[in-house]
């Protein structure tokens, strides 16, 4: 039997175990779906459950339950593309003919000392539990300090907001404005939300150090009860790991049908690969498909046809009632984009993309 491994039920190893499922499988070909846990987490909605406005079992996906697909527990701790294993638990190992790697992603601390220590994260469902824990033991009146004024530190900060108005919370950002990489028009209307929501906001700050209860930067100490990092990302360390050419942000490059060069065998989905585009699980998702189409066509013995890869736009959310978008060129906010955002959030659980 021939076996296509694929490490991780996100959004990417997903789509092409659904795309996959949809088709004909070879009788002499096995697929084996590995990750950590038994159920898609949905990072996307990750902030709610670090502020306590939605539960574990509310983000929760099924994987696929079909006969054609075996599911596989454990962390995957090293790639070995020379002998073609994977190491599960550091003990196990998992041979394959074809791989997918969709492990996704983890944070980046860009050096600052002590972040990595005493940072809260929202990158995996474990470690958004616990931040969830430590948000939820800050007595009222206490300070939380969010590293990075993006999309996730927008959103984290929002719905804390809305979970725990007796705190003070912050977000820090070595920029000049939240969600610098949107239409200022956007950023000027989540700071009015914030600024009317107590919410403060500190552009222009290099953190150099993090410690116990404080953050450190070029112009003093930032007391914090709890820091929760949004500041940036990279590939999880199986990916580091690998001795293949890499981007500046530390993602595989591949070709034009997302395989590694010298490892045709090997796919690389979502934030672990060098795409055009910014890492979402919009992409992912839509990457995997391609991935999935690619195997299939190698199957059949036929070219693969892919067409262009296009995004329908960024949603996010300012608490339960109000939001904002960017479709295209076309800028949203208020009620409308978070209705929009909660369709999209119904179609992920329910398997419909």
């Amino acid at each position: 039997m021939k076996k296509l491994v694929i490490l991780g039920g996100g959004y990417g190893g997903l789509a092409v175990a659904n795309r996959l499922l949809e088709g004909d499988i070879p009788v002499d070909t096995s697929v084996m779906l590995i990750d950590r846990q038994p159920y898609q987490g949905l990072k996307t909605e990750y902030y709610a459950l670090a502020a306590g406005t939605a539960s574990d079992l509310q983000i929760r996906v099924a994987f696929p339950t079909d006969p054609r697909i075996e599911l596989k527990y454990g962390d995957i701790t090293r790639i070995d593309l020379q002998a073609k294993h994977v190491y599960l638990n550091a003990e196990e190992v998992i041979p394959y003919d074809q791989l997918v790697i969709a492990l996704g992603c983890t944070d980046k601390f860009h050096g600052i000392l002590g972040a990595e220590q005493y940072a809260e994260s929202i990158q995996s469902l474990s470690r958004t539990r616990r931040t969830y824990q430590m948000l939820n033991d800050v007595k009222p009146y206490g300070q939380v300090n969010i590293m990075g004024g993006g999309l996730s530190g927008v959103e984290v900060a929002a719905e804390l907001r809305e979970s725990r108005p007796d705190l003070n919370i912050r977000i820090i950002d070595r920029g000049p404005r939240v969600l610098s990489a949107f239409p200022e028009k956007l950023s000027e209307f989540v700071s009015e939300w914030f600024h009317e929501h107590h919410v403060e906001l500190s552009s222009h700050i290099s953190t150099t150090q993090l410690e116990q209860g404080g953050i450190i930067h070029q112009n003093g100490v930032i007391y914090s009860d709890v820091t929760v990092w949004t500041a940036g990302i990279q590939p999880v360390k199986p990916v580091q790991d690998l001795d293949v050419p890499k981007d500046p942000q530390g993602r595989v490059l591949l070709n034009s049908h997302f395989q590694i060069p010298g490892h045709e065998e090997v796919y690389v989905v979502g934030d672990c690969a060098s795409l055009s585009f910014s890492p979402s699980a919009q992409a992912a998702g839509a990457q995997g498909e391609q991935v999935a189409d690619v195997i299939q066509a190698g199957w059949k013995g036929e070219e693969p046809k892919l067409g262009k890869i296009k995004l329908k736009g960024v949603l996010g959310s300012l608490g339960k009632k109000s939001g904002f978008g960017l479709l295209g060129n076309r800028t949203m906010k208020g009620r409308v984009p978070r209705v929009l955002k909660m369709g999209v959030l119904w179609r992920s659980k329910h398997h419909f993309g």
